[in-house]
């Protein structure tokens, strides 16, 4: 055990096993923002360059079509201010969301409401309810952080996906300001389709026949060979959180959720319950360490905000006999999955995976080869 200490720049901490401090107690997350958003995010006189190359190549793609890009939606902050963000310059997506089950009944008004006033059109693809419960239930008994790898990986597949059928740009919600530290013990594995389909043969019970879902290969297709446009539009202009939330609320009647990812209502439950009860890993720490860095929140902020409880003592009780249920384990069945010894992606995923970056430029040629023939 690491005797705990805590950054003294941002709030993270030894909960991270990874984290590592210099001689002034800077984590190394600190350390390497600055270079790391140099890589992600284009200088304030450089955006205007990147903003119209996007405009630029989304009408080129879209000419002649119904819808020039594809963007996601969840009803949260970042993407329904993405979707404005892309009426504004003149787009015409196409928005798409991943129905999971677990929609909380606020998430679903936002989508419907903000997307109508903005006259975007919606396609909502729902998964098959037997197949996904049972890879939700396979990545909790596999006793890793990460249980919301199903969904996250279903909605990177689903999006490129339908910018592969469409031939159209795919404009991302993600953002650096927000989104700078993802400690990787906290949760990896989200683009490893082994990986998941391993924790699934071991825990589940159903074949994963509907699930979207890619492999390297596919991904390096799409990247490589079809040359699918994507872009980061919240990272090419000044993108505040706080005012975000204020413009839609006050523009479009938007409702504030809570706090980051819980327009969902397993994911809360995932972030709040299960990642400090079983693990000690408490998200809230890379989400305001992130903004710390970005000058949209104080330390000393963090720091009280830290303080308060993830759950109100009624929501977390409701939650702990409806998530189960929902699942279809009893109350015992959860608790005793909860009780397992925690463990890591390493655990399951195969050993060559860790190499995959190494074969990316030897897979590539491959596959152009033979696309060539």
């Amino acid at each position: 055990m690491k005797e705990y200490r805590i950054c003294n720049n941002c709030v993270m901490d030894t909960s991270d096993p990874d984290i590592k401090f210099d001689e002034n107690g800077i984590c190394n997350y600190c350390l390497e923002y600055p270079k790391k958003r140099k890589m992600f995010v284009p200088e304030p006189h450089e955006r205007e360059k990147y903003l119209n190359k996007m405009s630029e190549v989304c009408k080129k793609k879209g000419k002649g079509k119904k819808y020039d890009c594809i963007i996601g939606v969840s009803g949260g902050v970042d993407s329904t201010y993405l979707a404005w963000k892309v009426k504004e310059f003149g787009l015409r997506p196409l928005a798409v969301h991943l129905d999971n089950g677990w929609d909380s009944e606020l998430a679903v008004a936002n989508i419907h409401k903000v997307l109508k006033q903005l006259d975007i059109e919606l396609y909502t693809y729902v998964l098959d309810w037997e197949e996904f419960k049972s890879l939700q239930i396979a990545f909790l008994k596999s006793s890793t952080p990460d249980c919301e790898i199903p969904t996250d990986h279903a909605i990177v597949a689903l999006l490129r996906q339908l910018a592969s059928k469409y031939d159209l740009p795919l404009i991302w919600g993600v953002n650096f300001s927000s989104e700078a530290i993802l400690p990787r013990a906290w949760s990896q594995g989200h683009m490893d389709w082994n990986y998941i389909k391993k924790v699934n043969k071991l825990f589940g019970n159903k074949k994963l026949k509907n699930y979207p879902h890619y492999s390297v290969f596919k991904l390096i297709y799409w990247k490589r060979i079809k040359s699918i446009p994507e872009f980061y539009l919240l990272n090419y202009i000044e993108y505040v959180k706080e005012d975000a939330k204020k413009f839609l609320i006050e523009k479009f009647g938007w409702q504030d959720y809570g706090s980051k990812h819980h327009e969902s209502i397993y994911t809360k439950f995932y972030q709040n319950y299960i990642l400090p009860t079983k693990f000690g890993f408490d998200k809230r720490r890379a989400h305001y360490s992130s903004l710390i860095l970005a000058k949209q929140m104080t330390r000393d902020e963090a720091l009280i905000k830290l303080k308060e409880p993830l759950y109100s003592e009624e929501e977390l009780k409701e939650h702990l006999e409806y998530i189960p249920k929902k699942l279809g384990l009893t109350r015992e069945e959860f608790d005793a999955i909860m009780r397992k010894p925690p463990k890591s992606y390493f655990d399951y995923a195969p050993k060559w995976t860790s190499r995959i970056k190494f074969l990316d430029k030897k897979i590539y040629a491959i596959i152009k080869k033979l696309k060539d023939l």
